[in-house]
């Protein structure tokens, strides 16, 4: 569903429908605020223009369920990758399928260099693989993290990258250079979820632990915590302000567990934290 932000408050504006399985992730168009692109379980990416949200602009099929998803920085091209580590790339134009390339390691999350001359795939060894874009020939495995490298997010200006691993550590790495600029861990479970702010100074941080953290990027200072009921599987920055959504896992019961039938169920709760 698309929501906006207006008064202090989240109110829906429409619900796109048309997917036939849970949707794994939505991503904006990184220069057309209207157009929105969405993956699911259904093995399909679908293309959405919010002015006729009614229908899709385009419905493409891929191969195996695509767990995640980036733009290109000029719009001309959206990378998929799936959970048989296929990653994919489709002309935003065309809506073909241009390329893909079968990793031999497990791909978790994608995205392209400042310069988009290189792709990043952070991995289950820990590395982050980096390849030549669009030839996709290997160029460097950058060692990052003693466990699985889970999240992967560059600041907005492209001049650093986090990774977040399932050692619990939050690495910072300076684009160009390819070094470690800097290391925290306050979390205890594995990170599996990154967020700069429209700046690039702070950096949300979510796990399995019931919180979530906010630090300087420079130092790792925690700047904030905020508690939450359940974990948080996603934190998303606003553009502009200093205004972090995220979405925990919250169990709704049914009454007291004691004496109600009522199995619990599970329902995804969109929350808004403001500095």
């Amino acid at each position: 569903s698309i929501q906006s932000f207006k008064e202090e408050r989240l109110s829906r504006e429409f619900s796109l429908k048309g997917h036939e399985d849970a949707v794994e992730q939505v991503g904006w168009h990184p220069s057309d605020p209207n157009i929105l692109s969405t993956v699911s379980a259904d093995k399909t990416l679908r293309l959405w223009d919010i002015r006729t949200p009614q229908k899709t602009v385009a419905c493409i099929s891929t191969k195996g369920e695509v767990i995640n998803m980036t733009w290109r920085g000029d719009g001309s091209t959206i990378a998929i990758g799936n959970k048989d580590d296929m990653v994919s790339f489709v002309d935003y134009k065309t809506h073909k399928v241009v390329s893909e390339k079968q990793a031999d390691f497990e791909v978790n999350e994608i995205a392209w260099s400042a310069d988009e001359r290189h792709f990043y795939m952070s991995s289950g060894n820990g590395s982050v693989h980096i390849c030549e874009y669009p030839s996709l020939e290997p160029v460097f495995q950058l060692p990052a993290h003693t466990a699985h490298c889970i999240c992967l997010k560059f600041t907005p200006d492209r001049r650093y990258f986090a990774t977040g691993g399932a050692d619990a550590l939050i690495n910072i790495f300076d684009s160009s250079e390819l070094a470690c600029v800097n290391s925290y861990s306050r979390l205890e479970w594995p990170v599996r979820t990154l967020s700069f702010n429209h700046d690039g100074r702070l950096l949300a941080s979510g796990s399995e632990d019931l919180v979530i953290d906010i630090a300087y990027v420079a130092t790792g200072e925690k700047v904030a915590t905020i508690p939450c009921n359940a974990f948080p599987f996603c934190v998303a920055w606003h553009p502009s302000d200093n205004l972090l959504a995220f979405v925990t896992d919250d169990k709704k019961h049914g009454g007291d567990s004691k004496h109600s039938r009522e199995s619990e169920k599970s329902s995804g709760c969109v929350k808004l934290f403001g500095l």
